[in-house]
């Protein structure tokens, strides 16, 4: 049985900085797993695992969706909405470093495992844009984010393509680090999904 989700519980972008998280959030999208089960997923011990959901758990960005029974026990099992994210704000500005870290970590190990024969986008930039242009742009990019979720199944998933997304998209200082902010309407919020805060 669902549990009601906190919104309350919801914190800063500091638990999103590290990889297993970003990983764990992934797998969740796509279906409900238990700490064993993910455990098994991403070839992790279960203390570590349970460890990380459970901070997840906290944040707000897993929620229980059912237990089950296991060797005469009981499991539960847990799910990621990535709209859930939308809620976490930078408590600090080294948050969003300890991210982009994290993220970069995360890059770089799918990066190793990318197909030789698989197609993929690339597009990076640092450039100046008209703030109305800004907005749809990020408008475009929450809905990207929105049907890759919606697109996620289970791991190996018959027919289904496995595929590494991260888009990072944020207003920068107007001078390169004066700290002096352009036109800002976009706040701090950031999305869970692996890769938008």
């Amino acid at each position: 049985m669902p549990e009601p989700r906190s919104r309350a519980a919801v914190g800063g972008l500091r638990v999103l900085a590290h990889p297993l998280r970003l990983r764990l959030l992934s797998l969740l999208t796509g279906a409900a797993f238990s700490a064993a089960e993910a455990a098994r997923a991403l070839d992790e011990t279960q203390a570590n695992v349970s460890y990380h959901l459970r901070r997840l758990h906290a944040a707000g960005l897993v929620e229980l969706v059912e237990e089950i029974g296991v060797r005469g026990g009981r499991a539960k099992r847990y799910r990621h909405d990535p709209g859930s994210g939308e809620h976490l704000v930078a408590q600090s500005p080294e948050e969003h470093l300890l991210v982009a870290a994290a993220l970069g970590e995360e890059l770089r190990r799918r990066s190793a495992e990318r197909s030789p024969a698989g197609e993929g986008e690339l597009t990076d930039a640092e450039l100046w844009i008209d703030p109305g242009e800004w907005q749809a742009i990020r408008q475009h990019a929450r809905e990207l984010g929105e049907e890759l979720h919606a697109a996620a199944r289970p791991p190996h998933t018959p027919g289904a393509v496995r595929v590494s997304a991260t888009v990072v998209l944020f207003e920068m200082t107007r001078d390169g680090g004066s700290g002096e902010a352009g036109n800002s309407e976009g706040g701090e919020g950031g999305r869970s999904d692996g890769g938008q805060p």
